[in-house]
């Protein structure tokens, strides 16, 4: 069996470019599985309704959110009951669910979307390690065979703490956010598959996404300046895992297209 996760899709010139890479890429339409970190793809913040159906029907699984879920406000009305789910460290009576089973052949898999603390500047946070524990439990409780861990941080030793302290309990723990893919892809000492970023959907010609001059302009003159999805180019990552008869993970590979 094997599950593709793309990471950090901005915009929406890079969502049909997902959606492309999905339905045509040869080593993403064998995959039985397919999630996606679409925080950003309404013009750089949030999720807007309509993007979020064009990924599901399209043929995404699941989407996960980050520390822009709430940018676009309609959100608060469609989440309920939505194949999106939110951090699940946000706290108690946050609308949506941090984590959710989506089976296929008979196979669950479990998807939880947490979010990092460090550098991240959001307020009111539960911590993510606990949280996780949490929502695991809930997980195995419902039979779950494969549990994924989005991890939606900042730093890379916190990303690549958690994915230690839940080694041998998850499939695997996916950092997204950083919008940079990493080339440190591994099955850690106790079966858990972990990268520290999978990368994101993206024009290339851009600063993380984003226009370069209004970027720059922040970094220039310390004042603020809009920041809007840059034009151009899209280029895909993710991660692909394959899984043994036993669902374990036996490999991950990095996505670019």
């Amino acid at each position: 069996m094997e599950l593709i996760f793309l990471g950090d899709i901005i915009g929406g010139k890079a969502l049909e470019a997902a959606l492309n890479f999905i339905q045509y890429n040869t080593e993403a339409k064998s995959a039985e599985f397919k999630f996606a970190n679409a925080e950003n793809v309404s013009g750089g913040f949030g999720i807007a309704q309509e993007h979020y159906k064009k990924l599901i029907n399209g043929g995404f699984d699941l989407i996960t959110g980050g520390n822009h879920s709430w940018s676009q406000k309609e959100i608060f009305h469609y989440i309920q009951g939505s194949k999106m789910i939110r951090p699940c460290n946000y706290p108690k009576g946050a609308p949506g669910a941090g984590w959710q089973i989506v089976q296929k052949q008979g196979i669950k898999v479990g998807v939880v979307n947490v979010l990092g603390r460090v550098f991240m500047s959001v307020f009111a946070l539960d911590c993510p390690f606990r949280a996780c524990d949490n929502a695991i439990e809930d997980l195995n409780s419902q039979g779950a065979d494969i549990i994924i861990v989005d991890v939606h941080a900042e730093a890379t030793s916190e990303k690549a703490a958690l994915a230690h302290y839940l080694d041998g309990r998850v499939a695997a723990v996916l950092g997204t956010h950083t919008h940079v893919q990493t080339a440190d892809e591994r099955i850690l000492p106790k079966g858990t598959a972990f990268m520290t970023d999978i990368g994101p959907c993206v024009p290339i010609d851009s600063i993380i996404g984003m226009t370069t001059e209004g970027i720059l302009q922040r970094f220039l003159t310390g004042l603020p300046s809009k920041a809007e999805v840059a034009s151009g180019r899209i280029k895909v990552h993710g991660a692909k895992i394959s899984f043994d008869e036993k669902l374990k993970p036996i490999s991950i590979k990095r996505l670019s297209a």
